[in-house]
């Protein structure tokens, strides 16, 4: 049997071994530095000093670019996270001492990794291609969405629906090129039937009357006949000789 003796020696020992337990555990607003349990300090300061058994801890507030988010007995602030352009990134909410940065994407972009509700990498929204159209925007946490375009339609990348082509023959034009999934049909004002020949026989006409007026002037410049009464042997240059009587008659006017 237990005897009394032994039965207060142990709940004497159980007794020390709880007031043991409550005097090493700090409270919760407290933090342990070399067995003492010191205040913490407020978000927003770090540990200047810590506390002793005369006097209290001492906090200071955190510098520029740094920050405290919590009660702490922490000696250095933590540094303020910077939005990198180069990540996508930009400033939604500026570092305080007492909260960190919060970085949201870009314009265009999307956020691809996050922590803390704030975005910590974010990438380029896809550009659809040519024959495809945006099925859903881009937003900052979702890539833009692409689709196909159906046949008979088009899109250059930057619509949100397909476009139907163009129907020349119902505009009262002339289809000049068919369209495609990227573009659209051109048209252009239906020609009569015979103008392109009548322009084309009109134009070596043109150039043929040319061709006879330079040979013309080409003998006339050859030919020696200012003031000339000599008669021409050859048939042949009667009319070229006229014309050359009415050259030098103009020159003589001179």
């Amino acid at each position: 049997m237990i005897c009394g003796a032994e039965i207060t020696f142990l709940i004497a020992a159980i007794l020390s071994l709880n007031f043991e337990l409550c005097f090493c555990s700090c409270a919760r607003a407290e933090y342990e530095i070399d067995g003492e349990c010191c205040p913490m300090c407020a978000p927003g300061n770090r540990v200047y000093r810590h506390c002793t058994a005369d006097i209290s801890t001492t906090c200071v507030s955190c510098h520029d670019s740094t920050f405290i988010d919590a009660p702490n007995g922490l000696r250095d602030c933590f540094s303020c996270t910077v939005c990198d352009p180069g990540q996508g990134l930009r400033v939604k909410t500026p570092c305080t001492r007492s909260s960190d940065t919060v970085c949201e994407p870009l314009d265009e972009h999307y956020c691809t990794d996050q922590h803390r509700g704030s975005c910590i990498l974010a990438e380029k929204h896809t550009n659809c291609s040519t024959g495809q159209y945006i099925k859903h925007k881009g937003t900052a946490f979702k890539d833009t969405e692409c689709a196909e375009c159906a046949d008979g339609t088009f899109s250059d990348g930057s619509f949100q629906t397909c476009q139907t082509h163009s129907k020349c023959e119902d505009l009262g034009l002339t289809e000049i090129k068919a369209g495609t999934l990227s573009s659209d049909a051109e048209c252009g004002n239906k020609s009569p039937a015979g103008l392109i020949p009548g322009i084309i026989v009109s134009i070596i006409i043109i150039v043929a009357v040319a061709m006879a007026v330079t040979v013309i002037m080409l003998r006339c410049g050859s030919l020696t006949c200012r003031k000339n009464k000599q008669k021409t042997t050859k048939k042949s240059d009667n009319h070229i000789y006229l014309l050359c009587i009415t050259r030098t008659h103009k020159d003589d006017l001179k």
